[in-house]
């Protein structure tokens, strides 16, 4: 299937296709990411990277995680598939394409981190966003996960007496 296209490809350059996965950690309202020290270049990103040989998504999520950040994460459910026109450090031109992850935190061993050049950091939301609550009603709904398509929601609520899974579209 298409995937959602970020960035423009400059005229002239070959991009090569790299396949690519990155995670989603969110903890307190806050979203791990990665400051990437480029100098006066410097950005921030999602952990994330190329797929290597014969590894899966999840794995390639894990081991960048660890790589990255230190932090052992455990991937949930996969929740986009986007690619995005991308130049290495060294210049060259990559057209990253892969899945997003929404995924957990189970340990962080700063020590563990192996690239000197990301540092890891929690993002709050921008100024003013608030979280939005898609259900309703005095029960206590809990516990959401993603479908790995993304399309449909599962959580625990005990709306219709005890604890049951629910699902929403």
């Amino acid at each position: 299937s298409a995937a959602l296209q970020f960035g423009t490809a400059r005229p002239g350059l070959d991009y090569r296709l790299r396949v690519t996965a990155s995670g989603l950690v969110v903890e307190d309202g806050r979203l791990a990411c990665v400051r990437v020290d480029r100098g006066e270049g410097s950005y921030f990103d999602l952990p994330g990277g190329a797929v290597d040989g014969d590894e899966t998504e999840e794995q390639a999520v894990v081991r960048e995680f660890l790589e990255e950040t230190g932090m052992t994460v455990r991937p949930l459910a996969r929740i986009a598939h986007a690619a995005q026109y991308f130049h290495k450090s060294d210049g060259e031109p990559l057209n990253n394409i892969g899945g997003f992850w929404i995924a957990e935190q189970l340990a962080l061993d700063p020590g563990a981190r192996v690239e000197a050049d990301h540092e890891l950091v929690w993002l709050a939301p921008a100024e003013g966003a608030e979280p939005a609550r898609m259900t309703s009603g005095v029960k206590r709904d809990s516990d959401p996960r993603f479908s790995p398509d993304g399309r449909a929601l599962a959580f625990l609520s005990n709306r219709s007496g005890g604890s049951q899974i629910w699902v929403m579209d």
